[in-house]
């Protein structure tokens, strides 16, 4: 039903019909072909041990990640429902349509609210960039049955055993850490829980760079389709850096190895991930300004 008692030119930012339609179209080229590409995986039962897990570990399918939205309080001019993929959330107003900040399900404000409260704490820390991706060696550690079991491993498990036991496990983040084989976990620095999450992550964790997508598509549609994109672009890269590092031979992925168990390894690892740090840090403000603004409109909402 169209709604008249939105105050638009005071309220709302706003797209013309042109521009928000070259936004909808660019959004959809930019992520297409990685939504597509997992399609045609599942088709054929392909397996990928680096992309698969950006549509595994992350609960958002290839049709969603191609739903474009323009986040919240921005009127579309001219728009109609059955124009945007997202169905059942956006107000009808009498110049088109808008996403309301106050129209978000009171009922998700709790995670909202912690979300916020630990990016804001992520943003607040030092990076760290001394673990070289030694979790995935971990994650096979004195282990015949690997997560990855059709990829070989480029090193002999006594090797790989090696490097764990000569490096320092000094994994900072419980979802990778969890992963880890049992003769491997009291060999960490850390011993992690899921309750201690916000007490250990780091902005130069791989794997809390990769997360940013997590914080993005959780409050999908009131993020931007563009912002969405960037946070899930930059968790490809992390995660191709994940498994580059890795005991796996990638190269049968067009992954070459850095072999972090040789020191110009180690070096360029920490360089990639200190790059990866640095391109996460405006999504990552962007993310908290969106929550900070869901949750000043939703609590102004309550009180009153």
């Amino acid at each position: 039903m169209p709604n008249d008692t939105w105050p638009i030119t005071d309220m709302f930012e706003r797209l013309t019909e042109a521009e928000w339609r070259d936004c909808q179209r660019r959004h959809h080229e930019r992520l297409a072909p990685y939504a597509e590409e997992r399609v045609r995986r599942m088709a054929t039962g392909t397996k990928h041990p680096a992309r698969d897990f950006l549509f595994e570990y992350f609960s958002f399918r290839p049709s969603q990640l191609l739903r474009w939205s323009p986040g919240p309080d921005c009127l579309l001019e001219n728009a109609r429902s059955e124009e945007l993929a997202w169905k059942g959330v956006f107000e009808t107003v009498p110049e088109g349509l808008v996403l309301p900040a106050a129209a978000f399900p009171p009922h998700r404000l709790t995670f909202v609210r912690w979300a916020f409260n630990y990016l804001n704490k992520i943003a607040a820390r030092p990076a760290f960039s001394g673990c070289f991706g030694l979790h995935e060696w971990a994650m096979v550690y004195r282990e015949e049955n690997i997560r990855h079991g059709r990829t070989p491993l480029r090193l002999s498990p006594d090797d790989i055993a090696g490097i764990v036991e000569t490096g320092d496990l000094c994994c900072t983040h419980y979802d990778a850490y969890r992963f880890f084989t049992p003769l491997a976990v009291p060999k960490n620095r850390h011993q992690l829980t899921r309750d201690t999450t916000e007490h250990f992550d780091q902005p130069g964790c791989v794997h809390v760079t990769m997360d940013l997508y997590r914080y993005a598509y959780k409050i999908a549609p009131w993020v931007s389709g563009e912002l969405l994109g960037d946070a899930f672009l930059l968790a490809w890269e992390a995660r191709e850096l994940d498994m580059r590092a890795s005991p796996y031979d990638m190269t049968g992925y067009e992954l070459e190895p850095i072999r972090i168990e040789e020191a110009t390894g180690r070096q360029e690892y920490v360089r990639r991930q200190q790059e990866l740090t640095r391109k996460a840090e405006p999504i990552r403000t962007k993310l908290i300004k969106v929550y900070e603004r869901l949750l000043e409109v939703n609590e102004e909402k309550r009180e009153d």
